[in-house]
């Protein structure tokens, strides 16, 4: 399953893809905003918000863009590595 993750700190970068990897996803991380992110987030699975760790701007859009194509969105306040392994699991009874 392939995971859009948007916010987070930008030192766990790696450990949130080694995370996801121990849960068989494939997961983009966007710690901050690029130009043309609607365009950069693609066609994932799910999108899982850091909410205490992002701007803004980023949230709309993304929400915006999940709305658009139909993608479940999954927010957690914190940023952390067991938060995100959380999240997963929750996302995996839901998704599949």
């Amino acid at each position: 399953m392939s995971i859009v993750l948007v916010g987070g700190h930008d030192r766990m970068q790696d450990e949130y893809k080694v995370i996801g990897d121990k849960h068989g996803h494939r997961i983009k991380v966007f710690t901050q905003m690029p130009p043309r992110f609607d365009k950069s987030i693609g066609l994932p699975d799910a999108i899982v918000l850091f909410t205490s760790t992002v701007s803004h701007k980023m949230v709309l859009t993304a929400v915006k863009e999940a709305k658009k194509k139909k993608i479940p969105i999954m927010r957690c306040h914190s940023s952390s590595g067991s938060s995100l392994e959380e999240t997963l699991k929750q996302l995996k009874s839901i998704v599949c």
